[in-house]
C-alpha cells in the first residue's frame, strides 16, 4: 500500500480511541463479548463485510475465516522535492486550482463564525428534548405541586413525599435512616422495607427545605422520565450505534415507553433507572474485562446506589442480564471459554463489595423490626393480560382508560401497552435482522420476561387460559417479593434496543436510493411510536394540608412522645395525613399509614398493607366513605379510648373542609366528647385521656 492509498482510507470512528475496555473493535474479536460488533455476528459469513455497528468482521476467533497473507510492500521514499503532507490526495482527485479556490474561500470566513455541531452539542441537543418532553408530561401536576395529584389513587405520591421528609430529618437531624416510628406510631415502620428512596431523597433536601416534598416529588418524576431516557441515549450512542437518530430513539422509547408514563404518576422510584444502562454495560464489560477486579468493583458502586432507588428494578436488571447472557452462550458456546474468567472474578468482586456496603441494611430489611417476608395477597397474582401487549397505554395519544380497565391490574400498573402496530414492528425487526446474535438474544430476553408478567394465571381479554409459569415461581426467596405485572418493564426496554438496531441497519443500508429508505423508515417509527406517545399525565385536585398545621398551632398540643390523629386516621385509603406530616417534615407523629409491614405487627410474618388493624379506625373510615352516623355503646367507646392511649394521642383533627366532615365530627364527639373549632379544623384535645399517670 503506497503512502497516497493510505491516506486515502476513510478516518477511523472518533470512538476508536477509547481504552479497549470501555470501547469496541470493530475489526478484531477482543473477547467473548466483544461489544456489538461481536455480538451482532451472523453464523453464517456474508459475501462482503458491512460498514454497519453490525459488521461480521468481528466473529469469533474460532469460526473465522483465515484472512490471505500479502508479502508486505515497502513505499517508496519521498524524494528531496516530494514530501507527502496529511492533507495530499491522489491528483485526479483535486487540481492545484481548486485547491487555491477552496483556500481562499475558507480564508473569507472568520473562524470565530463557524458553528460545528459537535458530539456535545448532539448531546445537549437530545437532552433538552428529553426534558421537554418530561415537562410536558408532568405539566399539569406542575401547575400546582401541592393541589394536585394523579388520579384515582392518591396514596403512593403521599408515601414518596413522607420518605423525602424522612430525608431532610436524616441529613438535619442525624436520624436512623432505616426505620421510623413518625408514622405507625408506636410499631413504627421498617423504611428498607418500603423502598424509602434515600438515593433520591437525600440529594432532594435542599429543594424539599425551600419548596416542600410535593416540589420534589414533581422535579423526581420530571428527572426520572428524562434521566432514563438520556442515560439509554448516551449508552447506546457510545456502545451499540453509531447512528444518532437510532440511540435518541432508543432513549426515547427506554425513558418514555406506555410502562414508564403509567408509573410516572405514582412511583419516581421506579422509572428513576438513569443507572441501569450503565449496570447493563459494566456487566457485559466484565465478560472481556482486562482488570475485572476494578471493573467489579465498579459495578458494586453502581448496584449500591441503585439499591437504595429500588431493589425490585435492581433485581430485574440481574434477572435480564443474566438470562441475555445465557441466550448469548447457548447460541454460541464457544464464548464461554475466554469469558468466565473475568467474568467470575468481576461477579465476585461485586458480590463482596455490594455485600459489605449492603450488609446491615439489608440485616434490616429482613431481619429488623417490623420486617416482612412476601408481598401482601392483594399484589402477589397482578399479572399482565396477553391484549395488553396490543393495547395502547391510558397515558398515551391512542390510550383509553375504560378501554383498559381489565387488562392490567390498575392504571398504576400498565406495564405492557405497545399497541398493535408497535408489537406487529417489533416482531418484524426480529425477523429482519434474525442473523444477528444481539437481535436473536433481546428476542429470547423480551419474550421470556414477557411470559412472567402474565402472573399466576394467564388470561385473554380477562378470561383465564392456562396457570402461567409464576405459579412455580413466586414461592422462591427474594421472587415472594416481586410484583410479577412488573417484568414487562423489561421486555419494554428489549424494544427499545431493538429500535435503536432497526435504525442503525437502515441507515446502513447503500440502496440507489438511499433518501427513500431513511423517508420509509422515518414512516414506519411514526407509524409504531405516535399511537404511543406520551400525554400529560391525568390530575385530580386534593385538600391542602389545613393552616392549623402549616401555621404550627398544632405544637401547642403535641410533645415529642405524642401523636397527632389525623381523622379519619391514615390508612392506605386516606393518606391526607401523611401529607400533614411531611408538610412539616415529619416534625409529629401519627398513627397508621400507608406502607407494607408484617400482618398485626409481629416480625417476619408476611406482608400486609398498613399495621395493626383498628376497629375504631375501620370504622371512621366508612362514616368518611358513606356518610352514615353509627351507633355507639360503651364498649365501642372503652375500645376508643383504648386504642388512643395505645397511640399516646394529644389531639384529634378533622378539617372542616374535610368529606362528609359533620357525619365525622358527630361520631368522633359520641366517642370523647365535644371538640372545638379552631381555623380550618375541629380539634378534640384528649390528652386527659390518653396520659399514662392519672
Amino acid at each position: 500500500m503506497t503512502p497516497a492509498e493510505s491516506r486515502a482510507l476513510p478516518a477511523p470512528h472518533p470512538e476508536a480511541a477509547a481504552g479497549s475496555d470501555e470501547m469496541v473493535s470493530y475489526r478484531t474479536p477482543v473477547g467473548v463479548f466483544a461489544g456489538p460488533a461481536a455480538l451482532t455476528s451472523t453464523s453464517v459469513a456474508p459475501a462482503e463485510p458491512r460498514d454497519s455497528v453490525g459488521s461480521t468482521l468481528a466473529a469469533p476467533a474460532e469460526t473465522a475465516a483465515p484472512a490471505p497473507t500479502e508479502a508486505p510492500v515497502e513505499p517508496a521514499a519521498p524524494t528531496e522535492n516530494e514530501t507527502p503532507t496529511e492533507n495530499e490526495t491522489p491528483a485526479e482527485d483535486e487540481t492545484p486550482a481548486e485547491n487555491t479556490a477552496q483556500a481562499e474561500d475558507t480564508a473569507a470566513v472568520p473562524t470565530r463564525w463557524r458553528w460545528r455541531w459537535t458530539r456535545r452539542r448532539q448531546h445537549l441537543a437530545v437532552g433538552g428534548l428529553f426534558l421537554l418532553a418530561a415537562l410536558w408530561v408532568t405539566s399539569r401536576i406542575w401547575l400546582d405541586p401541592s393541589g394536585r395529584v394523579a388520579s384515582l389513587y392518591t396514596g403512593d405520591p403521599a408515601q414518596v413525599q413522607f420518605f423525602l421528609a424522612h430525608s431532610v430529618r436524616v441529613v438535619l437531624h442525624g436520624e436512623y435512616p432505616f426505620y421510623t416510628e413518625q408514622f405507625n406510631y408506636p410499631d413504627g415502620v421498617n423504611l428498607m422495607a418500603n423502598t424509602a428512596v434515600l438515593a433520591l431523597g437525600i440529594p432532594m433536601v435542599p429543594v424539599t427545605l425551600l419548596f416542600g416534598p410535593a416540589v420534589s416529588f414533581v422535579v423526581l418524576v420530571t428527572l426520572g422520565l428524562a434521566g432514563t431516557a438520556m442515560a439509554w441515549y448516551l449508552m447506546l450512542s457510545r456502545h451499540l450505534v453509531r447512528t444518532p437518530l437510532a440511540a435518541a430513539v432508543g432513549g426515547w422509547f427506554c425513558g418514555f415507553s406506555p410502562a414508564m408514563l403509567s408509573h410516572a404518576s405514582w412511583h419516581p422510584n421506579i422509572i428513576s433507572q438513569f443507572l441501569l444502562p450503565f449496570i447493563v454495560w459494566r456487566v457485559l464489560v466484565l465478560t472481556r474485562s482486562r482488570r475485572p477486579v476494578r471493573d467489579g468493583a465498579l459495578l458494586a458502586l453502581l448496584v449500591t446506589a441503585q439499591a437504595f432507588i429500588n431493589e425490585e428494578i435492581l433485581l430485574f436488571t440481574a434477572l435480564a442480564c443474566g438470562v441475555f447472557l445465557l441466550a448469548v452462550l447457548v447460541q454460541e458456546p464457544a464464548r464461554w471459554r475466554t469469558a468466565w474468567r473475568p467474568l467470575g472474578a468481576g461477579v465476585v468482586t461485586c458480590a463482596l463489595l455490594a455485600g459489605a456496603l449492603l450488609a446491615y441494611p439489608l440485616y434490616v430489611q429482613f431481619a429488623g423490626p417490623m420486617a416482612y417476608h412476601g408481598l401482601s395477597d392483594a399484589v402477589k397474582d397482578y399479572g399482565n393480560d396477553i391484549a395488553a401487549f396490543f393495547a395502547p397505554g391510558s397515558p398515551t395519544l391512542g390510550g383509553n382508560q375504560r378501554a383498559n380497565i381489565n387488562l392490567a391490574p390498575n392504571y398504576s400498573e400498565e406495564n405492557a401497552f405497545f399497541g398493535w402496530s408497535l408489537s406487529m414492528l417489533a416482531i418484524g425487526i426480529v425477523v429482519w435482522l434474525r442473523r444477528e446474535l444481539i437481535v436473536r438474544a433481546l428476542a429470547v430476553t423480551g419474550v421470556f420476561f414477557a411470559v412472567l408478567s402474565l402472573g399466576e394465571r394467564v388470561s385473554w381479554w380477562d378470561r383465564e387460559l392456562v396457570t402461567g409459569p409464576w405459579q412455580w415461581l413466586v414461592h422462591l426467596p427474594l421472587l415472594d417479593a416481586v410484583v410479577p405485572t412488573r417484568f414487562g418493564l423489561i421486555t419494554s426496554v428489549v424494544i427499545g434496543l431493538l429500535l435503536a438496531l432497526a435504525v442503525e441497519r437502515a441507515w446502513a443500508l447503500r440502496p440507489a436510493d438511499r433518501r427513500t429508505v431513511r423517508m420509509l423508515t422515518a414512516a414506519g417509527l411514526a407509524f409504531a411510536l405516535l399511537p404511543i406517545a406520551p400525554m400529560p399525565l391525568r390530575m385530580v385536585g386534593r385538600p391542602p394540608v389545613p393552616d392549623f398545621i402549616t401555621a404550627d398551632r398544632w405544637r401547642a398540643y403535641v410533645g415529642p412522645d405524642q401523636t397527632l390523629v389525623p381523622i379519619p386516621v391514615p390508612s392506605m385509603g386516606n393518606t391526607h395525613g401523611m401529607r400533614w406530616a411531611a408538610a412539616t417534615n415529619l416534625d409529629f407523629k401519627i398513627p397508621g399509614g400507608y406502607f407494607l409491614a408484617p400482618r398485626n405487627g409481629n416480625t417476619g410474618d408476611p406482608g400486609r398493607f398498613g399495621g395493626r388493624p383498628s376497629g375504631v379506625g375501620q370504622m371512621l373510615e366508612e362514616v368518611a366513605t358513606t356518610g352514615r352516623t353509627p351507633k355507639l355503646d360503651d364498649r365501642q367507646r372503652r375500645r376508643f379510648t383504648d386504642e388512643l392511649r395505645h397511640w399516646r394521642a394529644a389531639i384529634l383533627v378533622l378539617p372542616v373542609r374535610q368529606q362528609n366532615a359533620e357525619p365525622l365530627r358527630r361520631t368522633v364527639e359520641e366517642l370523647v366528647g365535644p371538640g372545638r373549632q379552631e381555623l380550618d379544623v375541629w380539634v378534640w384535645d384528649v390528652r386527659a385521656l390518653t396520659d399514662r399517670s392519672v
